[in-house]
């Protein structure tokens, strides 16, 4: 493992890989601690912020072409950020098993497929985690 391929991309990579990092710490806290609880809101606040960081970042990465700049990731970037509203739309409004259903489908598409997709060889993570 190195971070030098992360060191060396853009900032705005820089940026995207750290807040996805942060999510996936945060989502390990968030499934630790009990629900509804005090710190499992904060929790959510800051990993909902990160993910929306992550998704929003997005934006300015250009690696995989498909469409002009963009590619499917960033349909998935579009969902995320939809998603993320809509979950918080659902906890506010006391929808906890809407809310719940959503906050796992984020989960695993937006950290757990993308993240696998960052593995694939010729991507920065592939570099970091596997080698050049």
């Amino acid at each position: 493992m190195t971070l030098d391929p992360l060191r060396q991309a853009e900032t705005i990579v820089q940026i995207h890989a750290l807040m996805a990092f942060a999510a996936i710490g945060l989502t390990i806290a968030i499934f630790a601690v009990k629900r509804g609880t005090k710190l499992h809101k904060g929790l959510g606040r800051v990993w909902a912020s990160a993910m929306a960081l992550v998704a929003l970042s997005s934006f300015w990465i250009f690696d995989l072409k498909m469409w002009g700049n963009y590619s499917a990731i960033h349909l998935l970037s579009i969902y995320t950020l939809v998603q993320l509203f809509l979950a918080v739309q659902a906890a506010r409004a006391g929808n906890i098993a809407r809310h719940k259903s959503i906050m796992k489908q984020l989960t695993f598409a937006a950290l757990g497929v993308a993240g696998a997709f960052t593995l694939l060889p010729g991507r920065i993570m592939h570099q970091v985690f596997l080698g050049g």
